[in-house]
């Protein structure tokens, strides 16, 4: 599949991550009686990842996430000259979920952005008071497992068309343990985007919301990679194309 394809499909991954995800924090967990709220959103993140999956595995991977990517490269399996095309894609994506939310949003007189509009945050910003450095810790060790999870669902030892199912509910775990810590991100993608429309504090504190997923994913990938991947077969190896075999190899 051609890079400019799957970088497309990215976007798209992207966008449906951020306005599916942020959507039910902004939209539909606020309601007293019958809003759906920590647990209905953490679903709904699980939800789209585990649908995009499914949708767009087989196109580009379905990283939806700078982190994931650059985890994915840090573990051999993708390609590092490739991976900034998926960064920019995915970025623009969230920009763009988080621009569509946001004009449905504002069809209601209560609306405030600035009231959060789902973005992530620590101290005074974290829905539980968190500080700077809970924040951190969560978001690295969170990313770091995540990754691990991904890259173990996916490596070819593992049962066959269950990797969506276990990512998806992995996602879910994850929000459903760091939502009152920093709101969750584990991915700077979906943190830009709702953060550019809040600006101020959001856009201040968004610098940790991409070093620590990062690291984090930069983590995961390593140790999976080195202590729990395998060499392809000859066999397998064969019917590789250049650019797998390439994420494959040390690099120098």
């Amino acid at each position: 599949m051609p890079l400019g394809k799957r970088a497309i499909a990215e976007f798209f991954g992207t966008f449906w991550l951020v306005f599916g995800g942020c959507g039910a924090a902004v939209l539909a967990a606020g309601f007293p009686q019958f809003g759906i709220g920590f647990a209905g959103v953490a679903l709904a993140f699980g939800l789209t990842v585990l649908t995009m999956a499914f949708a767009i595995g087989h196109v580009s991977g379905c990283h939806l996430n700078p982190a994931v990517t650059l985890g994915l490269v840090v573990g051999k399996r993708f390609a590092a000259s490739e991976m900034l095309h998926y960064v920019i894609a995915q970025v623009l994506g969230a920009i763009a979920g988080a621009g569509v939310l946001y004009v449905i949003a504002s069809g209601a007189p209560a609306f405030d952005v600035h009231a959060g509009f789902a973005s992530n945050g620590y101290g005074a910003h974290s829905p539980g008071g968190y500080s700077l450095l809970a924040g951190f810790v969560a978001e690295v060790v969170l990313t770091a497992f995540f990754l691990m999870v991904i890259m173990g669902s996916t490596d070819r030892r593992a049962p066959k068309g269950f990797a969506p199912i276990a990512i998806g509910l992995c996602l879910t775990l994850i929000h459903l343990v760091c939502i009152p810590v920093t709101n969750t991100s584990v991915n700077p993608a979906r943190s830009t985007g709702p953060a550019i429309f809040v600006g101020g504090w959001a856009l201040s504190q968004l610098w940790m919301f991409w070093v620590a997923p990062l690291i984090g994913g930069a983590l995961g990938g390593a140790i999976y990679g080195s202590l729990f991947s395998e060499a392809p077969e000859p066999t397998v190896r064969a019917q590789m194309t250049k650019t797998e075999i390439a994420a494959l190899e040390p690099t120098v």
